[in-house]
């Protein structure tokens, strides 16, 4: 781009200045075609030095953008070009003479505002006018060939969109950059950007940190963050560019999701939804972990109450303070009926203790006894372990190394049992 502008625009209102003025011009010219832009700023500052009100301080303060730019001086080339962008440069610049210089101006300028952190009103007035007038412009340069034309005002069509990409990001970073973040102000920032650039998969991405800023304090808005973050993804895990490795940006939204729901079940089909549209729609949602885990745990208390009665107890007990629990939720107070295998019947031939196990309806092999029941009196007879049994029973003791809840259980009150004899000698 600053090749195609030939620097030779700078001669064509030379005729009205000043010998000496015409010298230092020329200097400032060399300096800049040979790429010198230091000494471009020396010679500037001369020129402005000697001749102040110089009928050609414009076409100066043009150069000084120039010069600026290439050092990376941002702030003070946007600075400069504010004036020149803020009047009429069609005016100030007239003629197809002017169109290198004015194209100069606004490149420049859109390069400017991308590069400083923290803009001025003025600033950002000055870049997004520049980066739309450059952006919009058509018109080629005379002399330039159509494919250099067309090469020159891809670059210029790159260098408005980064400015004006920039500019809407602006408000979403800032609230991010305060102390503490204002994290629904960036959400609300991001969403408009979004809503006007629905393809820069980095707004995605940026508004979805904003929604796990603000998980912290409303859970569910990582639902909405997931989504931004598999959006960014599949339109561009690059980012813009600004990530070197674009797996860690999948690697990341997958993560995120995985994290919340506990698999990658229903994955795909989140990624191909999240490449339509850039925002989710409003019935879009996500189970975690925990709503499946409740959902499965609620189907499995319906279809076997005891059992899940069971676990409720056992888990409540396994607790640090399991101890605690026992005296004062279960000691001396009858439980509901609960189900259970028989492990072992205490003596073989008419017991009066069983040791009980309550296995899952999964589970793939015998399990260890977990409940002793200490009976009123004896069974008349024998039991097979692995007999199906049924009762209702008060907790008496508790042991938590090994695991062993005891209760004290009436024979009437038990059902399954299913006595043989004991035979002779018993």
């Amino acid at each position: 781009m600053q090749k195609l502008i030939a620097i030779s625009v700078f001669v064509v209102s030379i005729a009205g200045a000043q010998q000496n003025e015409i010298e230092v011009w020329n200097d400032v010219t060399k300096d800049i075609n040979t790429a010198n832009f230091r000494k471009a700023l020396d010679d500037l500052d001369l020129w402005k030095q000697k001749y102040r009100d110089s009928s050609f301080r414009n076409d100066r303060d043009a150069l000084y953008v120039q010069a600026y730019a290439a050092t990376n001086q941002p702030a003070k080339a946007l600075d400069t070009a504010t004036l020149l962008i803020q009047g009429d440069l069609n005016a100030t610049f007239a003629g197809a003479a002017g169109m290198p210089t004015i194209l100069r101006l606004l490149y420049n300028a859109s390069w400017a505002i991308s590069h400083i952190p923290d803009p001025t009103p003025d600033e950002i007035a000055a870049g997004d006018k520049a980066a739309h007038e450059l952006l919009a412009w058509d018109q080629p340069l005379p002399g330039v060939t159509a494919a250099k034309w067309e090469e020159a005002k891809a670059d210029m069509q790159a260098k408005a969109s980064a400015a004006l990409l920039y500019l809407a990001m602006l408000p979403g970073m800032r609230a991010m950059a305060t102390q503490p973040p204002d994290c629904a102000g960036a959400e609300a920032a991001y969403t408009k950007a979004l809503n006007v650039y629905p393809d820069k998969s980095v707004l995605s991405w940026e508004l979805a940190r904003a929604l796990t800023c603000e998980a912290k304090d409303t859970p569910d808005k990582v639902i909405a963050a997931i989504y931004e973050f598999e959006r960014a993804a599949a339109i561009d895990p690059s980012l813009g560019g600004a990530r070197n490795d674009p797996k860690q940006v999948q690697s990341y939204a997958d993560n995120a999701y995985i994290k919340f729901h506990g698999s990658d079940d229903g994955l795909e089909q989140i990624k191909q939804e999240a490449k339509r549209m850039p925002l989710p729609p409003a019935d879009f949602t996500i189970q975690s972990a925990n709503e499946i885990a409740e959902a499965k745990s609620k189907d499995f208390a319906d279809a076997h109450p005891q059992i899940a009665l069971w676990m409720a107890i056992k888990a409540a007990l396994l607790q640090p303070n399991g101890e605690q629990y026992f005296d004062q939720k279960l000691k001396g107070y009858a439980v509901p009926q609960l189900t259970g295998k028989l492990v072992e019947a205490k003596p073989a031939c008419r017991p009066r203790e069983l040791l009980v196990a309550v296995p899952t309806p999964d589970a793939a092999k015998s399990p260890a006894p977990e409940i002793q029941l200490k009976l009123d009196k004896p069974l008349a007879g024998k039991l097979e372990p692995g007999t199906d049994l049924r009762w209702e029973g008060v907790p008496s003791a508790f042991s938590g190394d090994p695991f062993l809840l005891t209760m004290d259980a009436e024979t009437t009150k038990i059902g399954g049992l299913k006595t043989a004899p004991c035979g002779p000698h018993r």
